[in-house]
């Protein structure tokens, strides 16, 4: 259950199933008040945020239901949101040698259960006849090459175009999967990002309805 956080998607916030994975959470983290997100509410959607578990979670509204902006937990209705999105967050250590203050930081901490396992589309045999792997596990190391070798080219992709201390760092997503990446370090940003993008460590993963053709 803690690393199969796919099937979460479309869940309620008082679901059991995700009350649990937060339960499990804060059991790793010193905070009293971990299991407390904070909330952020649109007409279109009402985001979970829980900082010191590395997690954000995006409920979409249904059933005609329009939030209001700036309510409080006690007064969402759970039964008119469903889960859309799951954000989780890695904090990567600096390399050494790495400009410091170049460094993005985060309001959120690492997410604390490692690995993560993703569950991976059937998707026909490759060039060289390679069947896909049924899963992908990852951990707070995991580089963009690693993910390429497991999970395979991505659909989409972009980031990494101007200065390396203002650009935005790069990212690919398995629309099938449902799954994007963003990378974090500085070999995530500046002309040569993708270039060096195959050492940059992953910063945030989230995860989405998949896409279908």
């Amino acid at each position: 259950m803690s690393s199969d956080l796919q099937r979460l998607l479309g869940h309620k916030p008082s679901s059991a199933t995700l009350i649990e994975l937060i339960s499990l959470l804060v059991a790793k983290t010193s905070g009293p008040d971990a299991a407390v997100p904070e909330v952020k509410s649109y007409s279109d959607a009402v985001y979970f945020n829980y900082y010191s578990l590395g997690l954000s979670i995006l409920f979409k509204p249904v059933n005609g239901y329009k939030p209001k902006a700036g309510l409080k937990r006690d007064d969402i209705q759970d039964e008119s949101l469903e889960l859309d999105g799951i954000d989780i967050y890695n904090v990567p250590v600096p390399k050494a040698g790495a400009n410091a203050s170049r460094a993005t930081k985060s309001s959120y901490t690492t997410y604390p259960i490692s690995p993560i396992v993703l569950t991976l589309a059937s998707l026909p045999q490759d060039k060289e006849g390679k069947s896909r792997s049924e899963s992908f596990s990852i951990t707070p190391e995991t580089t963009g090459k690693d993910f390429v070798l497991g999970m395979g080219e991505p659909d989409r992709k972009g980031g990494g175009a101007g200065p390396s201390s203002g650009s935005i760092g790069i990212w690919c997503e398995w629309s099938k999967d449902g799954v994007m990446v963003e990378f974090g370090g500085e070999e995530s940003r500046g002309p040569q990002a993708w270039e060096r993008g195959k050492d940059a460590v992953w910063k945030v993963i989230s995860i989405f309805p998949p896409k279908k053709d």
